[in-house]
Parts: structure tokens; sequence; C-alpha cells
């Protein structure tokens, strides 16, 4: 669903306010407003935000997960401006804390984010499973998760020559991440949300 007509540029889409809460990504000039989503989809982000930083503290690196906190802004052809909101983001502590006083949109000229999460829904999954595949391959993210609760599989992408390989995981498998090599989550757990 487009809100827009009119294209606008990202520092207009910055400065875009509606007087709603209602968030939006910028796709191609256009808002695309992001709706809030099941429950399920909620307690699936906030557990995989939960899980991310546990192993975050655990093996004492220094990152930090955050969930609808930052935009990515995505290279996508055609003249317009595209910024992203991924469901999670894992990036490190330094490149969080530089985004305190300023957007939360890590631009193009900026490194990337190490790992991004999207949880399908029924309207954003050709978007999460193709659009939102290609940007993050060309921007160069590790690794991409997509989180499918209607077709029940957790879907692991990562990098490699510019391309995602990606595995799938059902049921009771143990997720398997490069970032994340010793994450103990079966697809299951993500898909519950509980441990």
């Amino acid at each position: 669903m487009v809100l827009t007509t009119k294209k606008l540029t990202l520092a207009e889409y910055l400065k875009y306010n509606d007087g709603t809460d209602t968030k939006y990504e910028l796709v191609n000039g256009e808002l695309i407003p992001m709706s809030l989503g099941t429950g399920k989809h909620g307690g699936i982000t906030k557990f995989i935000e939960r899980s991310f930083d546990d192993e975050i503290v655990r093996i004492g690196i220094n990152w930090t997960s955050q969930k609808f906190s930052v935009g990515v802004r995505s290279p996508r052809g055609g003249r317009w401006d595209t910024s992203r909101i991924p469901d999670v983001t894992v990036l490190p502590i330094e490149q969080w804390e530089a985004l305190a006083n300023r957007e939360a949109i890590i631009e193009l000229d900026e490194p990337p984010p190490i790992l991004v999460v999207e949880v399908v829904s029924e309207s954003t999954k050709t978007t999460d499973y193709r659009s939102k595949r290609s940007e993050y391959a060309v921007l160069n993210i590790s690794e991409y998760w997509i989180i499918d609760p209607i077709d029940e599989v957790v879907i692991v992408c990562c990098l490699s020559e510019g391309f995602y390989d990606a595995v799938s995981f059902r049921d009771e498998e143990r997720i398997i991440s490069q970032i994340f090599p010793e994450l103990n989550l079966s697809a299951m757990q993500v898909l519950q949300a509980r441990k």
C-alpha cells in the first residue's frame, strides 16, 4: 500500500510527520507504512533481540541488538531514495552510539550492520524474501535472517561473493549462524518465541 503519490527525498522522509505514530520505510521515494504486526510478530522480534543480546554478553563482544530502531539506507536502483527498517539489527556499539544525536539511519558510505532480521507477515512476505534479500546483499550485510511464522521456517542467509547462500531450519533443528556460531536456538524456539 502506498500512502503518498509525491516522491520524497531522504531529507524529506527524515522530516516527514503525519501526526501519527506510524513508522514508514521509504521505498523508491514512496512512504510505505509499517504495520504494527501481530502479537506473534512482536513476540518473535523481542525474543530474537533478547537472544542476540544474551549471546553478545556471553561472548563478550562490543555489539548491540536493536529492535525497530535502525534504518538502513538502500542502494536500490532508480533515482529515488530507499531506507529500510529491519525488525532487528545487530551492529557495533560504537556505530549505535554514533547514531545518538542524528537520525538512526546507516548511510551508504558507512559500514553496514553485522546482521539484520525480518519477521515475515502476510503483507511483507514478497518484500522480505526478494527485495530486502537482494538489497541487504548489495549492502554487504554479512547475515540476513528471514523468520517466517507463516511457513514455520527460519532461513539464515550468509553472504558469499556478493550473494546470499540460504539454509532453512525447521522444527527442532538448531539454527546455524556464522555471526553467532555458538548460539543454541532451534527454529521452533524462535518461532514460538520461548526457550
